[in-house]
């Protein structure tokens, strides 16, 4: 099992409730989420930047 430091923007959903789930998804696409934080927002853009740390199988 390795880990990986991974950076991923997030487009804002019309509900804030969704969020967590949105982002979670989006860090399964690179690996198992171990922790993840939102560390950016670009209202303009309606991005969030996510920071996180994924593990994934050898």
């Amino acid at each position: 099992m390795k880990t990986h430091f991974i950076t991923a923007e997030i487009k804002f959903q019309d509900s804030p409730a969704m969020l967590p789930k949105v982002i979670e998804a989006e860090l399964q696409l690179s690996g198992k989420p171990l922790r993840w934080a939102i560390t950016a927002i670009d209202l303009q853009q309606q991005t969030a930047t996510v920071e996180a740390v994924v593990t994934l199988e050898d």
